[in-house]
């Protein structure tokens, strides 16, 4: 039987991409090729897109999430270019944390991310909590265990109950599949999706309906199908498919029958 309590999300990762002018438009454009019921949106631009994100859709479609690609571990302070969640209050309610750029690029370690996921529950942002190997780690077979200590070191200290209520969303990024031209298959987003919910469970003692899996590796409407189709998959964070209409309305729409299949079968 399909999980019937998860919803289906697609999330809108613009990372570098867009000024505030093309991104106001953009994010139209989308949102109206997007309207499919029970399916989660959210649009994530750059941190100087997010104001005229939101007012853009404000009025016309305000059913869209507006995510920040980042946060800062601490409230405040001189920490010059970064952004903590506070500012963040009526620009956003989503945030990316833990994203593989932000790992590599920015150092980021599980400790840290940890923290900014605190951050952001605190501050009434939904967190999508982004976790995922590389290919060396997958090529001798330590997928799993490098997943579960991103998993563990990032929640270590956080009440399930707090992030729970604050809507926690994982996002398994395979950093293998992401630009490379290697491909993951369905049943390897499955098979690390089940993997993760298994692994939360025996931290928390969940059901495998709290927390919503995402795949984001690579998404594209030619291949969300494939991994749509695996009942552990909840959705997709999508990288450069998400900054051309074509692709996410493509995308939305596969999304949108896995989400009647699931109430469906409730």
């Amino acid at each position: 039987m399909m999980p019937s309590m998860r919803e289906v999300i697609v999330a809108a990762n613009w990372k570098m991409h867009t000024s505030p002018g093309d991104a106001s438009e953009l994010a139209r454009t989308i949102s109206a090729r997007t309207r499919v019921p029970s399916v989660t949106r959210v649009i994530c631009p750059p941190f100087v897109a997010l104001a005229s994100v939101r007012d853009a859709l404000a009025q016309d479609d305000p059913d869209v999430g507006i995510g920040a690609q980042n946060v800062h571990h601490e409230l405040q302070g001189a920490y010059t270019g970064e952004i903590s969640a506070p500012m963040l209050a009526g620009l956003a309610t989503w945030v990316i944390v833990g994203h593989s750029e932000r790992r590599r690029d920015a150092g980021d370690t599980d400790e840290i991310i940890g923290l900014k996921l605190g951050r952001a529950v605190a501050a009434g942002l939904r967190p999508i909590l982004c976790v995922g190997e590389q290919l060396g780690d997958r090529e001798v077979g330590r997928q799993v265990d490098v997943v579960r200590r991103q998993l563990t070191g990032a929640l270590a200290g956080h009440a399930p109950s707090a992030l729970r209520h604050g809507g926690l969303v994982i996002a398994y990024e395979p950093v293998w599949a992401i630009g490379t031209g290697r491909n993951a298959s369905g049943q390897d987003a499955a098979a690390m999706s089940s993997a993760i919910h298994s692994i939360v469970e025996d931290a928390w003692g969940d059901t495998r309906d709290d927390t919503p899996v995402l795949y984001g590796g690579s998404v594209t409407s030619a291949n969300i199908a494939e991994f749509l189709a695996e009942s552990e998959v909840d959705g997709a964070l999508v990288g450069g498919a998400s900054l051309k209409p074509d692709e996410m309305a493509g995308i939305v729409a596969r999304a949108g029958l896995t989400a009647a299949a699931r109430h469906t079968s409730e």
